[in-house]
């Protein structure tokens, strides 16, 4: 399960930094799962290996336009693409409004259906290799957070339990071992009672802008990485110099503490805080903020940076992605 940052700043974006938007990745495969849309994300797609095709369902976390704004000009491209499976979007109801209108008024007609879910009504949405559900969040305005799941780790057929239904081997069982349902002698036989799984499934929780940690406890419990928004340290807070609804660095570092998740991953920082130290407010404040609270792996997200989470619930640090990944050595954050 890897993550790919696409946008880590907040608001708008800078010279080093897209806004908003992080690709989640299947195991197998080419499919991938985005999560926020700001301005410009489909350019830092072309410095991934990802494609629209294998673009299984976008969540977005609010309306705020560094988190969306970039959808309709991916949902045109994804069409002059030729793609041509429907694609779910997930997100407040005022999307689908805004993004048919845009799409009308460009006369932007897509050879592939879009398939609406509101957040406000979610009752969860699940693919064959992950289970997502919606947590709601404090924010100027409504915004949520998402925990992605897998559906499927590692699975094995119970032979036993096939057996005795009478199931005989062969295309049936291939099937539910896909994770299809069959027909079988006027039953329909569910795959996920014939799987056995050999470990505990992964969860990542990736989170919209959000002044209350707090909201994220139960979601956060069996996760082992929570992606969080640390927009200001608690000094620039303090001060009164930071737009409401967001977190400190503090917050979500003591949060992530408190329910003893493993990893944790800040993004959405304010571009006051600039990469070089010494002159100013830098990204280092962040991390040292962070690290008071914080003792397990913390990770700062650059812009096309990539991580995986394990199968043991590791997280490691793939590469830097683009044209300055020759440079991402200086940027890991082991330091090496």
């Amino acid at each position: 399960m890897d993550l790919i940052f696409l946008g880590t700043s907040s608001g708008t974006p800078t010279k080093a930094r897209n806004v908003s938007g992080v690709a989640l990745l299947e195991d197998s495969g080419k499919g991938w799962y985005l999560i926020d849309c700001g301005e410009a994300t489909q350019h830092q797609l072309l410095h991934t290996p990802l494609t629209l095709h294998g673009l299984r369902a976008i969540f977005i976390t609010h309306v705020h336009g560094d988190h969306c704004y970039g959808l309709p000009g991916l949902l045109a491209s994804a069409g002059m693409a030729r793609r041509q499976e429907p694609l779910d979007i997930i997100a407040p109801r005022a999307i689908e409004a805004w993004v048919r209108a845009t799409l009308d008024m460009s006369q932007s007609w897509l050879p592939y259906e879009l398939r609406f879910h509101t957040t406000e009504s979610f009752d969860g949405w699940c693919s064959s290799q992950m289970r997502v559900e919606a947590i709601a969040l404090s924010h100027r305005v409504p915004s949520w957070g998402y925990s992605f799941t897998e559906s499927r780790p590692d699975p094995s057929l119970d032979a036993d339990k096939l057996d005795r239904d009478g199931v005989p081997r062969g295309p049936l069982w291939g099937a539910l071992m896909r994770g299809h349902d069959i027909e079988h002698e006027g039953r329909t036989l569910r795959s996920e009672h014939y799987l056995l799984f050999s470990r505990a499934p992964r969860r990542v929780v990736i989170a919209g802008d959000n002044d209350q940690p707090e909201l994220l406890r139960e979601a956060c419990q069996g996760a082992q990485l929570l992606v969080h928004e640390a927009t200001y340290t608690q000094a620039i807070a303090e001060a009164g110099k930071a737009d409401f609804g967001h977190s400190t660095a503090a917050q979500v570092a003591a949060f992530a503490a408190s329910v003893q998740l493993p990893h944790l991953v800040l993004t959405h920082f304010s571009a006051r805080y600039q990469g070089a130290p010494n002159r100013g407010l830098s990204m280092d404040d962040i991390r040292v903020e962070a690290a008071e609270h914080f003792s397990a792996n913390l990770i700062l997200a650059e812009d096309l940076l990539r991580i995986r989470l394990d199968k043991q619930g590791q997280l490691q640090w793939v590469e830097r992605l683009g044209k300055d990944a020759r440079e991402a050595a200086v940027s890991r954050p082991d330091g090496s």
